[in-house]
């Protein structure tokens, strides 16, 4: 019997054994069934730049002290507190800003050059000992390039000087930052969601080169954050290619024909539409660039491994998440810095003085409501800023999924806008009216609670000036706080608000535009503060120089 038992344990062992065997057999031929999914063939090209290794440049680096730094960092924070501006486009603005100051002072391409990646290192807007020292002659040749432009131009006599200064420094601003700050990953994330975006949309009636210049203005804008700098800048470079020795008579012989071609791509009538479609898919694109520098060095290997991809899918929306937060309140302390900078010199110096003249006396009650609302009402409306959640997460991962392994993804449904003129229905004039509506009510009633506080008509117009400044402040904002979310969410009261809030926020947006070009306080600070306090930058770093060389002396 006890032998029988044996017999029969040692079956079943065996049994055992086949079976595990059998099961390891039969996972190892599903894997085998189950390849790893191929890239599409753009994604393929997206990894194969990620894949790049970068060449290390074995040469002498541009160094500052780092106490010069310290106080120049301090003074480029406030000093770009004081403009409404993304991130992404502050170098390009203040290497633009230096310009203007050396050049409009007597400087050239050769006093200039040295002395604008100098002051770029000092902001930390380039790292300190990461530019090489023959970075300054290409900057040089740069500037000198873009300066015979400008001369060849105004020799035509056919372009009026203001605005070709304008786009002068625009586009070698911009060209400036390509050459000093490459990122050549971002630039080609950004041409893949230009070539899966472009297949969704239909200009009825128009080009092919008008569709793609309008989608590719809508992803630079959305994706790249470019502002109407770089917008000139990369359009002129599809028209002309890169200005060199060899091209600039080509270039300035041309000039006018791109000039006007590039105006006319910019001011398309349905460039809104296409750029709000663009932007409400950017975020997949967003996290897919942020994942993938993550894991330069095994990019390839790691998308392959579908779960710890998904993974890094997921904890790269997290972090996002986590991360809009703190852009929201830099972006309302920038804001309100903007604000009550702008606001000393309209309630203070206009309205003050309009109320002595006119009344013999000022009204503090109207001029403290004047300036602490707007910015209160911009702190308030942050309250109400939320982040996306885990659907939108999961969102984001399946369409990454698609751009990834799908030849043409398709992310909601594609963009179809008619060309010509929309005919005028009763429909078309009953909006129409609805919105001149919404203009009355809103406006109307700000001016009746105003004219209840006993406001005079300057002080009223100041009012109603930051309060639309601030709805459109406040509606950036928001976009902010929506960067990363994929496609758009609706609430139960959204088209209330839009109703009554839109009309507030288009008139803000003009009147801030408006002040960016007449802010007084910008012009005192980039002339008569900012040059001597360069300067002074400038004097303190050679001393520290001498002095750290005197020390060497003694060793």
């Amino acid at each position: 019997m006890e032998q029988n038992v044996s017999q029969t344990t040692a079956s079943d062992s065996k049994q055992k054994s086949a079976d595990t065997l059998h099961n390891l057999l039969q996972s190892l031929g599903q894997n085998e069934a189950k390849p790893n999914k191929p890239l599409s063939k753009l994604a393929e090209q997206v990894v194969k730049t990620f894949e790049r290794e970068e060449q290390e440049i074995n040469e002498r680096k541009i160094s500052v002290n780092p106490v010069v730094a310290k106080f120049a960092a301090w003074y480029e924070k406030l000093r770009n507190a004081m403009e409404i501006r993304d991130e992404e486009v502050i170098l390009r603005s203040s290497i633009e800003r230096i310009l203007k100051r050396r050049l409009l002072l007597g400087g050239n391409a050769q006093t200039t050059a040295e002395p604008l990646v100098r002051e770029l290192i000092w902001a930390r807007y380039l790292a300190d000992a990461s530019v090489p020292e023959s970075m300054v002659q290409k900057v040089e040749h740069t500037i000198d390039l873009w300066l015979q432009l400008r001369f060849k131009v105004i020799n035509q006599r056919k372009f009026s000087v203001s605005v070709l200064n304008q786009w002068i420094y625009h586009l070698m601003s911009s060209d400036l930052v390509h050459l000093l700050s490459p990122n050549v990953e971002k630039e080609t994330v950004n041409n893949f969601m230009y070539q899966i975006l472009k297949e969704d949309v239909t200009l009825e009636g128009e080009s092919e080169e008008t569709k793609n210049a309008q989608v590719y203005l809508a992803v630079r804008r959305a994706f790249s954050k470019d502002d109407l700098a770089f917008l000139r800048f990369h359009l002129f470079s599809l028209f002309f290619g890169r200005l060199t020795a060899e091209s600039l008579d080509h270039i300035a012989e041309g000039f006018m024909d791109g000039y006007s071609e590039i105006v006319k791509q910019l001011s398309y009538r349905s460039r809104e539409r296409v750029y709000i479609y663009v932007r409400r898919r950017a975020a997949a694109f967003l996290i897919l660039e942020d994942v993938m520098r993550v894991h330069k060095s095994s990019v390839r290997s790691f998308i392959q491994d579908e779960a710890s991809f998904k993974d890094a899918v997921m904890a790269a929306c997290e972090s996002k998440y986590k991360n809009i937060s703190q852009k929201v309140r830099t972006a309302i302390i920038r804001s309100v810095i903007f604000i009550l900078t702008t606001k000393v010199i309209f309630a203070f110096m206009v309205e003050g003085t309009y109320e002595r003249i006119v009344y013999g006396y000022i009204n503090f009650l109207a001029l403290g409501i004047n300036t602490g609302i707007p910015p209160l009402l911009m702190i308030i409306v942050s309250f109400f800023i939320h982040t996306p959640g885990q659907e939108n997460s999961d969102r984001i991962y399946d369409y990454i999924d698609k751009l990834l392994h799908v030849d043409n993804p398709i992310y909601g449904s594609p963009l179809f806008i008619k060309a010509g003129k929309e005919k005028r229905t009763v429909l078309t004039v009953v909006f129409a009216v609805l919105w001149f509506l919404a203009f009355v009510i809103s406006f109307g009633f700000v001016y009746i609670v105003l004219n209840d506080l006993q406001f005079n008509i300057v002080s009223k117009g100041i009012f109603i000036f930051f309060l639309a400044v601030v709805s459109f402040l406040s509606y950036r904002i928001t976009l902010t706080a929506n960067l990363y979310r994929l496609g758009e969410k609706q609430g139960l009261l959204t088209p209330l608000i839009d109703f009554f809030f839109m009309p507030v926020v288009r008139v803000g947006r003009k009147f801030t535009e408006g002040i960016a070009q007449i802010n007084f306080l910008l012009f005192v600070f980039d002339f008569l503060i900012e040059t001597p306090f360069k300067s002074v930058f400038a004097f303190a770093e050679q001393w520290f120089r001498f002095l750290h060389d005197k020390r060497e002396e003694l060793g």
